[in-house]
């Protein structure tokens, strides 16, 4: 019996893998280190996504990634306009179900923080967890093996929302279940091991 789904954010809550790259390549061009982004970095953590844009020098890579961070501030995310329009609803169906709910991003925390406040969902999540909180990034299982004793839950009565092969790999690592999320705009992104794809966020209920 499901008592609990883990959902990751980028992708799947909101639709922000476009503008995340769009801000980085508009930061290095500013920066005059212009890149064109070629790898999908869909699902991935900011250590690795850096190290694939500044592969050689790592102390400039250090410097360019503390000026980043500056100017992710100065341009945050606009998490309402980016919300999958069905996350409201589905936290608010999920809580009167008893169903508890976790985000396990590799996104910072305080963008998930701020994810949850435009969504109007904080107070019905029950338990947020970050990157920032892991020593291991996805693929890694360890954000949904934290997740799963942090909500009080087997890996047998709880479920995860992903769309990244990267996060699909985690939560099944961590022995989940795993629904991904089909892609919103097409984009080519391997889905095969998820153990279904939804083609909208309300229809994980057809799983539970």
């Amino acid at each position: 019996m499901v008592k609990g789904i883990i959902f990751d954010m980028d992708g799947v809550l909101v639709d922000t893998e476009a503008f995340y790259r769009q801000r980085r390549e508009e930061f290095l061009r500013r920066m005059d280190f212009a890149v064109q982004e070629t790898a999908d970095f869909t699902g991935s953590n900011e250590r690795a996504i850096w190290e694939a844009l500044v592969p050689a020098d790592e102390e400039f890579r250090s410097q360019m990634l503390m000026g980043y961070r500056a100017y992710r501030r100065l341009h945050p995310a606009p998490y309402r306009e980016l919300m999958n329009p069905q996350v409201p609803e589905l936290f608010a169906q999920l809580k009167d179900k008893g169903l508890k709910t976790g985000i396990a991003s590799s996104s910072d925390r305080e963008a998930v923080v701020r994810m949850t406040e435009a969504a109007g969902v904080t107070r019905l999540v029950d338990y947020i967890i970050s990157g920032q909180d892991c020593t291991a990034h996805k693929p890694s299982p360890e954000i949904y093996l934290r997740a799963l004793e942090a909500l009080g839950l087997m890996s047998d009565t709880a479920v995860a929302v992903e769309d990244s092969a990267t996060g699909i790999a985690a939560a099944k690592g961590a022995g989940l279940r795993v629904y991904a999320l089909r892609p919103r705009h097409g984009e080519a992104i391997d889905q095969s091991a998820a153990d279904a794809v939804l083609d909208s966020l309300a229809d994980v209920w057809k799983f539970l």
